[in-house]
């Protein structure tokens, strides 16, 4: 009861540092940059719509990591999903029906990977590896060249894309006197939506409990009468299917497949998991942190943007510096539990 009662206590810790960490880098840009227009709540709009993708991606890299596993795999996943979307609909497969088959896609490839896993107990890394150069390695069999989605090619797809959804406050005017109406597309619906599903699923279910339980010990898991194998086949087919999910958001927002597309998405997700204060360990962690986690890397990149001086290498150097800090943050909650064990 007691090494519960620090692990939920670790949790909450490591949830607030998040957040955080969060209001201080936002409120830094928007001292530094509010003459540029970073304090409209359209800057912040643009950083949920740019990370849309990657926050569904990164909810299914944090149920993975609470059961001490990864998959590096997602990135290459999310990229042969645009890939396919873009090539079906130019060959005038419709984007209901090439939606469904990317998400087919996903599952079967899920219950792969988490049956090589979880039943056959072979390393995660490994598997997801070989995952990923699957993967990358398809994209380039259905097509070598960038395919673009316009309008003539699916309006379906091209008008969802392109929807504004108008939100009622925020409004500011421009240079030119206009009023300009701060929105999100369909993109960060969907993106939040799957942020909500799957903290209701960890708090609320079973199946959620029982990741914590897995992570946390295994071996005390399975004598508790869980089925570890099963549950660890279980996330990784959810997670595949949150990366094809993670994958059309990328496509409506991109609106092209390519064979270089989404490279290092993994890392942007697991970093935003890290962040968020998942621990590499397994047994804790909260989708909301890593949505904060998500959050933080897109304000990095914003001000980075902002600036205009700065070198687009910035973002990736300040992500690993708060990435070895949150891990120095984790070993420190780790041997703390330890002890009091």
């Amino acid at each position: 009861m007691k090494s519960k009662k620090g692990s939920i206590n670790s949790n909450t810790i490591l949830l607030l540092i998040t957040i955080g960490l969060f209001i201080v880098l936002y409120a830094g840009g928007c001292i530094a940059y509010g003459n540029k227009g970073f304090t409209h709540l359209q800057t912040f709009l643009n950083i949920l719509i740019t990370n849309a993708g990657l926050i569904c991606v990164s909810c299914g890299l944090t149920l993975v990591m609470l059961t001490a596993g990864i998959d590096i795999s997602v990135g290459a996943l999310v990229a042969m999903d645009c890939m396919m979307l873009a090539v079906g609909m130019r060959s005038g497969i419709g984007a209901v029906p090439m939606i469904l088959i990317v998400l087919a896609v996903g599952i079967g490839f899920g219950c792969l990977q988490g049956f090589l896993i979880g039943y056959l107990q072979i390393q995660p890394f490994i598997v997801s590896m070989a995952g990923m150069f699957f993967c990358r390695g398809m994209t380039a069999v259905i097509s070598t060249e960038q395919v673009s989605i316009t309008q003539d090619i699916n309006k379906t797809f091209y008008d969802l894309a392109n929807m504004k959804i108008i939100i009622p406050f925020g409004g500011y005017a421009n240079k030119k006197g206009m009023i300009m109406q701060p929105y999100i597309r369909i993109t960060v619906v969907i993106a939040l939506i799957v942020l909500v599903l799957i903290f209701l699923m960890l708090r609320y279910t079973r199946f959620g409990r029982s990741l914590y339980a897995v992570g946390g010990n295994a071996t005390s898991a399975a004598m508790m009468g869980l089925n570890v194998k099963a549950i660890k086949m279980k996330v990784h087919v959810l997670c595949s299917v949150l990366a094809s999910i993670g994958g059309i958001c990328y496509c409506l927002n991109t609106m092209a497949g390519s064979v270089s597309q989404a490279l290092g998405l993994e890392m942007d997700a697991i970093s935003s998991a890290v962040i968020g204060g998942t621990l590499l360990t397994g047994g804790v962690g909260n989708v909301f942190g890593t949505f904060f986690g998500v959050l933080i890397n897109g304000t990095i990149s914003s001000i980075v943007k902002t600036n205009g001086k700065l070198a687009s290498s910035w973002p990736n150097i300040l992500t690993a510096i708060l990435l070895f800090v949150f891990i120095v943050i984790q070993s420190i909650f780790a041997a703390v539990r330890k002890r009091g064990k």
